[in-house]
């Protein structure tokens, strides 16, 4: 009797980018930029950091497993209730408890081929008949997906903006889509960059339609700068939140997590700053792009994606940034071998980053 089912023993591993530590074992080099994972570079947000240093006294007591504090934070700074408020382990975490909660036997879900790799192993490895569609223009197809709901249909998972291509779907879109997916269906929006987004006249805010078959996930990973805590929060109707916090894990997430989170949330100097050299960062980025020839998406994230003749010159564009110490992400392991995912840097990152691109292209 086999003790792992297929779809485990077939599931590829997740493989994250290149940490600086492991490029400096492996070059021998001492200054090296990370530009590969969409991290903030500015760093956690100091709001974040005083308070987690404050609260590293008490981490011999378990966290409040309901999070109550910053679920009641998150509820009145986004005009909801608490019972409306679910935290994880970043938004992974509270993907894979609704995979746990809302799937039975004959369940099937719905995505973009390609998309953000995170939920394409959680969904693979829920053993559940999962439709992958070819992106659009890359872009999510929802005219495709709509289609391909049938009376097995339980979720649709939606990141937007997208990662690693960077693109979103517009307000009149969504609202096209969903008039075609039934209220039984529940549709995950991944709204992971939803800061970088939010200004966009045409960015569909899942929290301005409070249907009751949405499930909101964000995180303070990117905009706050808190990725190593691996904190994320959802909102949904209530019947869903409450099944929800009876599957996840308990005391998750952690003392530390928490109170790191609450105090970001006030830390509104350091968003805007954050923000701001994102918007300049692209702006610096895209120009050095068109100068020097090479093709990239319009990103409404904190990163760009950018597109080269080949996935053999990709993946040598990769180890040549990375010999120069730039970690960057080449998009193979998400389905896009011709493309690599950068980060937006700091000012004097992305400086280093043109220089580097210059010795190549000129």
């Amino acid at each position: 009797m086999a003790l792992v089912p297929d779809y485990i023993q077939n599931l590829k591993n997740y493989v994250p980018g290149k940490t600086v530590e492991e490029v400096q074992r492996e070059l021998g080099l001492t200054a090296v930029l990370k530009l590969a994972s969409n991290e903030n570079s500015l760093g956690p947000s100091p709001r974040a950091l005083e308070a987690i240093r404050r609260s590293l006294t008490h981490v011999n007591r378990y966290p409040d497993a309901s999070g109550f504090s910053l679920r009641t934070k998150l509820a009145e700074r986004f005009q909801v209730q608490v019972h409306n408020v679910v935290l994880g382990a970043g938004s992974e975490g509270i993907m894979s408890t609704i995979m746990r909660t809302f799937l039975l036997d004959d369940d099937e879900l719905i995505s973009a081929a390609d998309s953000f790799i995170g939920f394409k192993v959680l969904a693979t490895a829920s053993g559940r008949k999962v439709h992958w569609v070819p992106m659009k223009d890359n872009r999510y197809d929802l005219e495709r997906m709509a289609d391909l709901v049938n009376e097995h249909t339980k979720i649709i998972y939606i990141a937007n903006p997208d990662n690693p291509m960077g693109t979103y779907i517009r307000r009149d879109e969504f609202d096209a889509f969903y008039a075609h997916v039934p209220e039984r269906v529940l549709i995950i929006l991944d709204e992971a960059y939803y800061e970088f987004a939010a200004h966009l006249t045409d960015y569909p805010d899942s929290m301005t339609y409070r249907y009751d078959n949405v499930i909101t996930l964000r995180t303070f990973s990117k905009a706050y700068g808190l990725a190593g805590l691996r904190i994320g929060y959802g909102f949904a109707h209530d019947v869903l939140i409450d099944n929800l916090l009876k599957v996840k894990v308990p005391f998750e997430p952690s003392y530390p997590a928490q109170v790191g989170a609450f105090a970001a949330l006030d830390d509104h100097a350091f968003l805007e700053k954050t923000l701001r050299l994102n918007r300049e960062g692209m702006s610096i980025l895209n120009a050095a792009f068109d100068s020097l020839g090479i093709t990239y998406l319009p990103s409404a994230a904190n990163f760009i994606t950018t597109r080269w003749p080949s996935g053999e010159t990709a993946r040598a564009m990769t180890r040549h940034l990375l010999e120069q110490g730039i970690i960057v992400r080449h998009l193979t392991p998400f389905g896009w071998p011709d493309c690599i995912r950068i980060s937006i840097g700091l000012p004097e990152e992305n400086k280093a980053l043109i220089r580097a691109l210059e010795t190549v292209r000129h």
